[in-house]
C-alpha cells in the first residue's frame, strides 16, 4: 500500500537558540556587526557638533554631524585605552574629548591631540585615527553599519520604501523616547512581535480595535507586514512593519513609532521606542501623551507571556513547536534569516 507522503514541517528555531552563550555570540558577530541598523531620528543631528550615541549588543558608536554638515560615525573608542567620548544619548558637542586620559579628535576623526603624552619618536597622531563606521539616512531616520564593507544602506532597505511611500514620514516631528528592559532573549520578544496570533489572548483593547478575523501577516524583502481593518476608536489605521534585524516601523496618516529591539544579553532585552506626530502644537499635547501611553500599554502588556516564554525555553522541556501557516509566516521569515546569518546549530 501506497502512503501519502507527509509534507515537511515547519518548526521554530530550537530552544537553545534563545538562552546558548555561543549562540548569542554568533548573533553579535554575523548579525549585529554586519547588518544596517536604525538608530534614532535624523532630527537629533539638526547642527554641526550634534550627535547620537548608542550601544549596537557591546559596540559603543556614535553618529556626530560635522561642520560641513555631513554626517559621520565612529566606535565610541578613544586608541589610547579604550576610554569613551561620548555618553550613550543624543547631544551637542564641540570638543570630541576622551573621558578616561583627555585625548582630543576631531570630527573627521583624526587625533588632533595628546595632552601631556611627552614626547615619543615612534608615536605619529597620524597612526590613531578614531576607527570609523557607515552611516545611512533615509526619510528621516538615520542608520549604521559596523561593517566598513558592507553594501550602501539604500540596497538594503528592501521592501520598506514601496510599503511606506503613501505616508509623509518627514512631517512627522519626534516627540517622545521610551525604554523598556525586558528579561528575555530578543528572539523571544520580535517572535511575538512579528506576528497577530496572541493578540486575543493578549492584547484586550487592541483586539477591540481591529477585525482580527481580517489581520494579515506576510513577509516581503527585508520586511515582515502586519495589518488588519480598524474600527471606531483606534489609534492605529496604517501599517505595522518589522525590518531585520531589530526595527519595527508603524506608519499611521498623522504619525509613527519606530522601536529598536537590542539584545543585552542570552535572557535580557531592551526596547527603545520613538514616537512622532505631524500635529505637535501646544494644544494637542494631552491627545499626544495619551496615544503615547495606549502604545506603550500594549506593548507591556506583552512582557508577562514573553518572560514565561524564555524560562520555558531555558528551563530544558521545550525543544520545537510547530508554525502556523496562517498566523506564523512573520516568525517562520524572521528564524530563516537568521539561520542563513549565522548558520545552522
Amino acid at each position: 500500500m501506497n502512503y501519502p507522503v507527509k509534507a515537511q514541517p515547519q518548526l521554530t528555531l530550537p530552544a537553545t537558540w534563545y538562552h546558548a552563550s555561543e549562540i548569542f555570540e554568533r548573533e553579535r558577530r554575523r548579525v549585529f556587526a554586519r547588518q544596517w541598523q536604525f538608530i534614532g531620528p535624523v532630527s537629533h543631528l539638526a547642527n554641526p557638533g550634534d550627535y547620537l550615541a548608542v550601544e549596537i549588543t557591546g559596540w559603543r558608536v556614535f553618529v556626530i554631524r560635522d561642520r560641513e554638515g555631513g554626517l559621520r560615525g565612529f566606535h565610541n573608542l578613544c586608541r589610547h585605552r579604550a576610554g569613551h567620548f561620548l555618553d550613550d544619548g543624543h547631544g551637542h558637542c564641540d570638543v570630541l574629548r576622551c573621558k578616561y586620559h583627555g585625548w582630543v579628535y576631531g570630527a573627521d576623526g583624526r587625533l588632533r591631540a595628546t595632552p601631556a603624552f611627552g614626547e615619543a619618536p615612534w608615536f605619529d597622531k597620524k597612526d590613531y585615527p578614531l576607527l570609523p563606521i557607515q552611516v545611512g539616512e533615509w526619510r528621516g531616520l538615520l542608520f549604521v553599519n559596523l561593517n566598513l564593507e558592507a553594501p550602501p544602506l539604500a540596497d538594503c532597505l528592501g521592501a520598506l520604501p514601496e510599503l511606506t511611500e503613501p505616508y509623509q514620514m518627514e512631517s512627522f516631528a519626534c516627540v517622545r523616547q521610551v525604554e523598556f528592559d525586558i528579561a528575555c532573549n530578543w528572539k523571544t520578544y520580535t517572535d511575538n512581535f512579528v506576528e497577530g496570533y496572541h493578540i486575543p489572548s493578549i492584547h484586550p483593547w487592541l483586539n477591540a480595535k481591529i477585525d482580527f478575523s481580517r489581520f494579515e501577516t506576510y513577509p516581503r524583502e527585508n520586511v515582515v507586514v502586519m495589518k488588519a481593518p480598524q474600527r471606531e476608536g483606534s489609534i492605529y489605521g496604517g501599517i505595522w512593519l518589522w525590518a531585520y534585524p531589530n526595527m519595527t516601523l508603524s506608519v499611521y496618516p498623522d504619525g509613527m513609532n519606530t522601536s529598536r529591539i537590542l539584545p543585552v544579553s542570552t535572557d535580557k532585552a531592551r526596547l527603545v521606542y520613538h514616537f512622532y506626530f505631524r500635529d505637535i502644537a501646544p494644544e494637542g499635547a494631552a491627545a499626544r501623551e495619551a496615544a503615547i501611553e495606549i502604545n506603550c500599554d500594549i506593548v507591556r502588556e506583552d512582557f508577562g507571556i514573553c518572560e514565561i516564554a524564555q524560562r520555558n525555553l531555558t528551563a530544558g522541556a521545550y525543544d520545537r513547536g510547530p508554525l502556523s501557516p496562517k498566523q506564523e509566516e512573520g516568525v517562520r521569515y524572521f528564524h530563516d534569516r537568521l539561520r542563513a546569518s549565522i548558520g545552522e546549530s
